[in-house]
C-alpha cells in the first residue's frame, strides 16, 4: 500500500467514525459518541502526520502530541479543548473510569462537544 492510500485510509476511516458518533448521539448512547468523535480526530491526526512527515501511526491517543507532531499550531484553549477531547477515548475504553464518562455525558454535554470536534474535524482536513 502506497503512503497516499495509507492517508486516504485514515480520512475515510475518520469519516466513518464521525458517522458512527452521530448515530450515537441519535441513539443516545452519547458516551459512546464522545469516543468516536475522539477516535476520528485521533485518525485524522495519524493521518496528517503520514502524509507530512512519513512517520506511520503511533500508539498514542493524547491529541495534543498529536498535533504537535503534525506540526500545527494551537492556542492554550484550543490545547484545553484537545486535552479534554482526548479524555473520551480512555474514559470510553476502561470499565474502572467508564461509568465518571457514562455519568457526564449528558446530551447537553456530548452535543456541546460533539459540535468542538466536528470543528476540529474539519479543521484537520483543511490541512490535508
Amino acid at each position: 500500500m502506497t503512503k497516499i492510500e495509507m492517508v486516504n485510509r485514515w480520512r475515510q476511516s475518520a469519516g466513518k467514525n464521525l458517522v458512527i458518533a452521530g448515530e450515537m448521539i441519535v441513539s443516545k448512547h452519547y458516551d459512546w459518541a464522545l469516543f468516536f468523535g475522539q477516535l476520528a480526530l485521533e485518525k485524522l491526526l495519524k493521518g496528517l502526520i503520514l502524509k507530512k512527515s512519513g512517520i506511520p501511526a503511533l500508539p498514542i491517543h493524547d491529541l495534543v502530541k498529536l498535533t504537535k507532531l503534525a506540526d500545527l499550531v494551537t492556542n492554550k484553549e484550543q490545547q484545553q479543548e484537545l486535552i479534554e477531547i482526548s479524555r473520551f477515548h480512555i474514559q470510553a475504553r476502561y470499565d474502572e473510569i467508564k461509568y465518571e464518562l457514562y455519568k457526564q455525558a449528558t446530551k447537553e454535554y456530548s452535543s456541546k462537544w460533539m459540535k468542538i470536534i466536528k470543528g476540529y474535524g474539519l479543521w484537520l482536513q483543511k490541512q490535508y
